[in-house]
């Protein structure tokens, strides 16, 4: 597997650089979470980092890879959105 120097800002791991895995298509995954055991013995505190652009260059935009950024909230959880369901989740044209 291949990994990737990829900063983080913000939180617990301000301005650190670590080794990151990548993906079958070479980027990194689009959260990192860092678990923290907690000294009482009890259930550990996750922290959330998201995958953002690092930056784009002068001439041409492009982008110059990711790096991580701090989100004290937490990962946001989506739920599945299936091709055929409709706008209100009632089950798409067919329904009814």
């Amino acid at each position: 597997m291949r990994s990737e120097n990829t900063p983080f800002s913000g939180g617990p791991l301000d301005g650190r650089v670590l080794p990151v895995l990548t993906g079958p298509t070479g980027h990194p995954p689009k959260w990192y979470e860092v678990p923290v055991p907690n000294e009482d013995g009890g259930p550990p505190t996750v922290y959330a980092y998201r995958r953002v652009p690092a930056g784009h260059t002068k001439r041409l935009g492009l982008q110059r890879g990711w790096k991580y950024a701090y989100e004290p909230a937490g990962r946001e959880r989506r739920a599945l959105k299936w091709p055929w369901s409709g706008p209100g989740g009632e089950g798409g044209k067919g329904a009814g």
